[in-house]
């Protein structure tokens, strides 16, 4: 008698993946832990289907980028910086200066921060959208509104 093999380990197809949307509110949320959550979902690891070389993640569409507050001293002392490639073209701006003018880099930087270094992480970040306040050009997606 042959014995049968019924544990199989599960691998993904590009074919067999449909990604739902998402709606995050970050207003009074605090911004690590909200884009280490954020970045769990745009790869998949909150399904049972997730595979590590193909995007299995869904997308999140996040408003009100621009309440979302960061702990300890963070506002004050945190710096983003950025160099254009010339000679002299490192910028180094502070976190109000960001979330005055671009609230929504904020959150865009610190995902990306979390998400794997390859190139299929390219891919997960554009499944991202992030919008300052609590409008979005969305709904036609019917996104299921989550509570982070």
């Amino acid at each position: 008698m042959k014995k049968q093999n019924v544990n199989k380990t599960y691998t993904a197809r590009p074919q067999d993946i449909t990604p739902q949307w998402f709606v995050v509110d970050a207003a009074d949320a605090v911004l690590g832990r909200l884009a280490s959550k954020v970045a769990a979902i745009l790869c998949g690891k909150n399904k049972p289907t997730y595979t590590p070389h193909i995007d299995t993640g869904d997308y999140v569409i996040i408003i009100n980028a621009e309440k979302v507050h960061v702990t300890g001293q963070k506002a004050t002392k945190k710096t983003y910086i950025s160099h254009s490639g010339f000679p002299g073209g490192y910028r180094e701006r502070s976190f109000k200066e960001v979330r005055a003018k671009h609230p929504e880099r904020i959150i865009e930087k610190a995902v990306k921060g979390m998400l794997p270094k390859t190139s299929l992480s390219r891919h997960m970040i554009l499944k991202l959208k992030v919008y300052a306040g609590c409008e979005h050009p969305h709904s036609a997606q019917q996104p299921t509104a989550i509570s982070l």
